[in-house]
């Protein structure tokens, strides 16, 4: 109890009366240009993936600022510029 090639043709013609052609071919070119994106964004992923260093310790030191002086000299007090 499978499609024949009619009731397919059927089926197509009956989709094309309902959505006309112009939103078909909107949706072709857009499924199209998703599944290019998709496409790019996993080669670019893979990439990415090549390119990382294997060995955590050969990647660039972090600095990490361990002094709170530091770090309030660069706080800004939003209260007080309201304040005033």
């Amino acid at each position: 109890m499978g499609l024949s090639t009619t009731h397919l043709i059927i089926f197509l013609v009956i989709i094309i009366v309902i959505f006309g052609t112009k939103k078909l071919r909107n949706i072709g070119s857009d499924l199209g240009g998703a599944v290019k994106g998709f496409k790019d964004g996993m080669k670019d992923g893979t990439d990415k993936a090549a390119d990382a260093p294997a060995d955590p310790a050969a990647a660039a030191p972090v600095q990490q600022v361990s002094s709170a002086a530091a770090t309030a000299k660069e706080t800004i007090d939003v209260e007080a510029k309201t304040k005033a």
